[in-house]
C-alpha cells in the first residue's frame, strides 16, 4: 500500500501524475466545461504562480464565493499548491454573512463571480452591510470585468512553468469551513493537512472512487460534504459530474447519461432520484450506491430505495468531524435503514449520560468523538472550551446510541427535543414515524409552546402529490404504530416545502419561529 500524502498540495501534485486523464464535467447554464483533471490541476498551477506573485502563501487564507464551477475547484487545488488554507463559502450567503466571515477568518483573498443570479460583484463589494474587511488585499472575479480595485481571473493566472512547491507542515491549516449554523452567526471549522487527509484516506471514501467509477456530486461548495466530494475527485482520478444548480430532473438525466454508479445526497435528493425511476423518466441501471444523509433520514426511504435496487446508507458527521459512522454498499439493509452504520476506522464514539458517564448498548446518550480527521479547533478560539470535554472528546451536541454489533445510531440533537409535560420526546422519532404513512414526502417535527405542557408535538408535513392528510388520519397512523400517546403530534402544517440550509438541513428555527407568527 502507498504511502498517504502529507499534504494536500503534495497529493495533488501526485494526482496530476496518475490522474491526468480522468473526466470533470461541470454542468452549468452560464459556466459549462468539460476536460481532465491534467487540465483543472494545470489552471491550478498557474493560478498558484499568479496568486504567490501577489503576495499569498502558507498561512494565508484563501476565501472563495463560487457555484460549483471549474473555477471553484482551480482555486481551491491552487490553494493548497500554494500552502494556503482554502476557505469555500456558501454561494447564496449575503453580505452580512460574508463580511462576518472574512473578518473572522482573516481572508487575505476572496473570490466571486462577475454575477451569479440576481447578484454582482459590484453588488456584494458595494453593500454597507459587509462592512470592513481589514485583512482582505485581493479580490479576483470570475468574468470578464472587475470592478475598482479588483482582478480578473485571467489577470491573476501566471505562468505553470514558474510554479515551485512550497515548504508546508502537515499540521498547518488547510482548509476551513464555516458551519451552515440554523441559528446564530456560522462557527469557522479548521482542518490540517494532517486531518483532512486522514478523512480523504479512509476506507469510506476510498470505497467505489478512483478510475472505473463515475460519481455524480450535487452538495454545494461551502459545505463540508462538497468540499470532501470535491477532494475526493481531484486527489483519487474519479470520474466526477457536478452541478452549479441542484436540479432534480437534469440530475437524472446526468445519472443516466455519465452512467453514474455512485452519488451522494440528503434524503430530499434521494426521494428527488426514486420519484422519477418510478414515473418512468430514469432508468438509473448504473447506480450502485448512494450515501444519503445531511438531515434526518427516514428508514423508510432507504428500504424504497433498496426495493428499487439503490443500495442507500446512511452515514453521520459534520464539519467538525466530516465522517464518524458510514453504511456501505455491503452493509445489512437494516443496518442501512435504522443506523447511521459502523464507526469508520480510526475513530472512537463515547456515548455519555448527563454526568458524563459512558452509557451501555441500546441505551441513548450525547455522542462525543475522537480521532484524527477531527477538527483542530474553531477559527474563534474562545468558542472551543463548550466544544470538547475535559479529556479532550469533541461534543457533536447530537444524541444517540451504539448496538451491540458496534453500529451507531443518532437518534437527536440536544436543542431538538420537544418537551411536552416534563416528557423528552424525540423530534426524529416523531418524524421517522410520521414519514412512513403513504402520503407523506417530507417530514419536520418541532414544539409548538402551549401554555400547559409547555410544548405540544407540530409536524410539518410535505405531502405526495394529489394527497391530503388531517390530524385525525395522523391520529390514526401513530396508534397503529404503537408509539405512545404523547407523541402523537397535535399541531400539522402542511407545506410545499421545507426551508433548508444549502446543505439540507432542515431550518427548524424557521419552523418554530412561524407557529409564534
Amino acid at each position: 500500500m502507498n504511502a498517504v500524502p502529507a499534504t494536500l498540495g503534495e497529493a495533488l501534485r501526485a494526482s496530476a501524475k496518475t490522474f491526468a486523464d480522468c473526466r470533470f464535467t461541470v454542468i452549468s447554464d452560464v459556466r459549462p466545461w468539460e476536460g481532465t483533471l491534467g487540465e483543472l490541476l494545470a489552471e491550478a498551477q498557474a493560478l498558484a504562480v499568479g496568486l504567490h506573485a501577489r503576495g499569498v502563501g502558507p498561512g494565508d487564507v484563501i476565501a472563495l464565493q463560487l457555484p460549483n464551477w471549474r473555477e471553484g475547484a482551480v482555486l481551491q487545488a491552487a490553494a493548497a499548491l500554494v500552502g494556503a488554507a482554502s476557505l469555500p463559502i456558501v454561494s447564496t450567503y449575503g453580505a452580512r454573512e460574508v463580511g462576518f466571515i472574512l473578518r473572522d477568518s482573516g481572508a487575505k483573498v476572496l473570490a466571486l463571480p462577475e454575477s451569479w443570479r440576481a447578484r454582482s460583484a459590484d453588488d456584494l463589494l458595494g453593500d454597507p452591510a459587509l462592512g470592513a474587511t481589514p485583512a482582505l488585499e485581493n479580490v479576483v472575479v470570475v468574468g470578464d470585468r472587475a470592478p475598482r480595485g479588483a482582478s480578473t481571473w485571467a489577470e491573476v493566472l501566471g505562468d505553470p512553468v514558474d510554479y515551485r512547491s512550497p515548504d508546508v507542515d502537515p499540521d498547518q491549516l488547510a482548509t476551513m469551513v464555516y458551519t451552515s449554523g440554523t441559528t446564530a452567526d456560522p462557527k469557522g471549522v479548521q482542518h490540517t493537512h494532517r486531518s483532512i487527509m486522514v478523512e480523504l484516506h479512509a476506507p469510506n471514501v476510498l470505497a467505489g472512487a478512483g478510475p472505473g467509477t463515475s460519481h455524480l456530486a450535487v452538495f454545494p461548495s461551502g459545505h463540508v460534504a462538497g468540499l470532501i466530494g470535491l477532494l475526493r475527485a481531484l486527489l483519487h482520478g474519479t470520474p466526477t459530474v457536478t452541478m452549479d444548480v441542484w436540479n432534480g430532473e437534469r440530475a437524472i438525466e446526468l445519472a443516466d447519461q455519465y452512467a453514474v454508479t455512485a452519488t451522494s445526497g440528503a434524503p430530499v435528493h434521494l426521494a428527488a432520484f426514486l420519484d422519477a425511476r418510478d414515473r418512468g423518466d430514469a432508468d438509473l441501471s448504473h447506480l450502485t450506491e448512494f450515501l444519503v444523509g445531511g438531515a434526518s433520514v427516514p428508514a423508510s426511504l432507504v428500504e424504497r430505495a433498496d426495493a428499487a435496487g439503490v443500495v442507500a446508507y446512511r452515514a453521520y458527521g459534520s464539519t467538525e468531524h466530516p465522517t464518524i459512522s458510514s453504511g456501505g454498499v455491503g452493509t445489512p439493509l437494516q443496518k442501512r435503514a435504522f443506523t447511521d452504520g459502523l464507526v469508520v476506522e480510526g475513530n472512537e464514539v463515547r456515548i455519555l449520560d448527563g454526568d458524563g458517564l459512558d452509557v451501555p448498548p441500546g441505551v441513548d446518550g450525547e455522542i462525543v468523538t475522537r480521532g484524527a480527521e477531527v477538527f483542530r479547533g474553531y477559527r474563534d478560539s474562545t468558542l472551543d472550551a463548550a466544544a470538547f470535554t475535559a479529556d479532550g472528546w469533541y461534543r457533536t451536541g447530537d444524541i444517540g446510541r451504539l448496538d451491540a454489533d458496534g453500529y451507531l445510531t443518532v437518534t437527536d440533537r440536544l436543542k431538538d427535543i420537544i418537551l411536552r409535560g416534563g416528557e423528552n420526546i424525540s423530534s426524529k422519532e416523531v418524524e421517522d414515524t410520521l414519514a412512513r404513512h403513504p402520503r407523506v414526502g417530507e417530514v419536520a417535527a418541532v414544539g409548538s409552546p402551549d401554555d400547559r405542557f409547555g410544548e405540544r408535538v407540530a409536524v410539518f408535513v410535505v405531502l405526495r402529490e394529489g394527497t391530503t392528510l388531517d390530524l385525525d388520519e395522523i391520529d390514526a397512523h401513530f396508534r397503529e404504530a404503537g408509539v405512545a400517546r404523547h407523541k402523537t403530534p397535535e399541531v400539522v402544517k402542511v407545506v410545499t416545502d421545507l426551508p433548508r440550509t444549502a446543505s439540507g438541513k432542515v431550518q427548524k428555527f424557521a419552523l418554530r419561529s412561524e407557529l409564534t407568527a
